[in-house]
Order: structure tokens, then sequence, then C-alpha cells
């Protein structure tokens, strides 16, 4: 855990000291440094008034009153520079009030120590905003394929949650938000989903901006099986900084920590003590006290202030691995 620190420190420190445009963060929103930036920090509940009056072309503001299909709110644009955290998918939650589509691809590829080969997943996030701070995560689902000698290819769980914002300052830019999720067993055997009666999801999630052009996110969580037989029990903290180098282009970097505290009494024939990181519940009986640390570097591209493309290499740093050499993440945001 030494090594992590210092790394994601090290990190750190070199980006604080990096050299920043003047007034970049003045920029976020189009024609707002007077109005927005200065004046409404003095009164935050008067921010959404002023970024919607001082916001012309080119800048979402802070959403409208109008209603996706009759139903759905708008996403927060009050927070419009900060950017979603790309890896541990399925659980790092973005702490923002969001409607939005998230087409994710995974190119993940196996130790040969656990059978080799390589996966892939094709899936869609959907969230969508209830009001200004319920929304509706479906964070879960997909299919992959594999050539790995375990799993196969097959459909994924597919898993429904609720997600509330505790805790909202523009002025400051704090975000705090908590949620829970089910993930029905409704996936393939053959790519080792559909196990047991589902699991729940517990967590916490939130953000800061850090000076002019920086921006912090962690998340953490349970994982707890409706049947702890059949499916382990484990909890994760995952972390995300990113460096805003203009409006459209960061850098980012992340590390997850997975921690498992019970097994089950399931696992794969011949590996009793690997389990399947994020993805996979493998229901191992012999992981309770394993701890598996990765990190991972990459960037994102906003074409438009409601649009994210982002990309995503991860790779383990702990002494176990199990499941993973490396992985690959490429998502695309489409945010209403």
């Amino acid at each position: 855990m030494r090594r992590v620190s210092f790394i994601f420190c090290s990190w750190l420190l070199s980006l604080s000291v990096a050299p920043v445009e003047a007034g970049l963060f003045d920029n976020v929103f189009q024609n707002t440094s007077d109005c927005c930036i200065d004046s409404c920090c003095d009164d935050t509940s008067y921010w959404d008034e002023c970024v919607d009056s001082c916001c012309d072309d080119g800048c979402c503001g802070c959403g409208g009153d109008d209603l996706l299909l009759g139903i759905f709110a708008s996403s927060d644009h009050c927070f419009d520079d900060f950017i979603s955290p790309m890896t541990n998918p399925v659980f790092f939650e973005d702490p923002r009030t969001l409607t939005e589509l998230r087409p994710i691809y995974i190119h993940h590829v196996v130790p040969q120590g656990v059978g080799g080969g390589e996966i892939n997943l094709m899936a869609v996030q959907i969230r969508a905003a209830l009001t200004d701070r319920l929304s509706l995560v479906a964070a879960k689902d997909g299919y992959l394929t594999s050539s790995n000698a375990v799993i196969d290819d097959g459909w994924a769980d597919v898993a429904l949650g609720l997600k509330y914002t505790v805790l909202r300052d523009t002025c400051s830019g704090k975000l705090l938000s908590v949620g829970a999720s089910y993930e029905m067993p409704v996936g393939s055997h053959t790519a080792a989903q559909g196990n047991g009666d589902g699991e729940f999801h517990l967590y916490a999630t939130g953000g800061t901006r850090i000076g002019d052009n920086m921006h912090y996110l962690a998340a953490a969580g349970l994982r707890l099986p409706a049947d702890a037989a059949d499916e382990s029990k484990s909890m994760y903290l995952s972390q995300h900084l990113d460096y805003m180098v203009s409006k459209k282009f960061y850098l980012l970097t992340e590390m997850n920590w997975f921690s498992w505290f019970q097994g089950g009494n399931r696992g794969v024939p011949g590996l009793p003590s690997v389990e399947g990181l994020d993805f996979f519940n493998l229901g191992a009986p012999d992981v309770a006290g394993n701890n598996i640390v990765t990190m991972a570097w990459g960037a994102k591209y906003k074409p438009t202030c409601n649009q994210e493309i982002g990309l995503a290499y991860e790779i383990p740093i702990s002494s176990r691995n199990d499941v993973i050499s490396n992985r690959l993440t490429i998502d695309y945001i489409v945010r209403y």
C-alpha cells in the first residue's frame, strides 16, 4: 500500500506544479467569469439562475425545465467542468445527478495462471434524473466474448438502483451522494453470470474541485450477495484525479482497491482463492483477506459540454492480480 500511495501522490504533485493557463476555470462556462464565477459564489442559491442568465450559445448552463420523454429531469450542468470516472465502471459511480447514455467497451487480458486469453465486454449504462437530487442508475448489463478457458461468451447480469445527492455546493464544487442497487442474476452461466440470488451494492461517492484545473472523485462500497454461500462478500475504494488541460481535454489517473472479507462455497475448480475483481463474483471459498490494487492512466475529450469520450489503461500494482493482467476501457457519454 505504501507503493500505491507513493505513486498516486507523486502524480498529484507533478500536476500541482505544472504550468497552468491563467484563468482556465473562469472559462469553463462561456461568458460567465464576471457574473457566475465571482458574484454567484457569494450566494450559492443564486448560482443556477446566474449561469442560465449569463451563458449564451455553446454553453449548457444549469439545465432547463423541460423533461426528457416527459419523465426525466436534465443533468446537473453546474458541474460540467467535472468528468466521470473510467475504471471499476460497474461500481465507481459519478456523484452528480445525471441523465445520460454511456456505451462502454472493455478489453480485458486474463493471466495465464487462470486460463489466459482475453475478455471483451460491450455494454450501455443508463442514468436518469428523477429530481434534481434523485436518479435511477442502471450500471451493469451488456454482452461479453471470451477466449478464456474458464469464462465463455454470454450475457451479463443486470443491475438497477437509486442514487441520492446529500451534499451539493456549487460554489466550492463539492458533491456527496449515496446509493444502493441490486444486481439481478439474469446473465449467462457460461459467462460466470446468473449466480445465486443476486447481489446488493451499497455505496457513497463524492467529488471536489482542486484549484482551477483539477478534480478529485472517490467512492467506497460494499458488495453483499443475497446468497452468501454462492457468492463472495467484498468492499472497494476507488479514487480519481484529473487535470483539466483545456475545456475539452483532460488527463486522468485512477486507483482501485478491492478487498474480500468472506468467500462463498462455489468458485472455479482448481482456483479456490481467485476472485473476479469488479465484473465477476466467482464465489471462491478461500478469498477472505485477499486484496488487489489496480492503477490506471488515461484521458478524456469533451467535444461539447454534454459529451465525453474517454480512454484508460489499467494494470494491477499489488502482489495479487487474480483475473487481471491489464485492461483497456473506452467510453462515450451523451448527456441531457
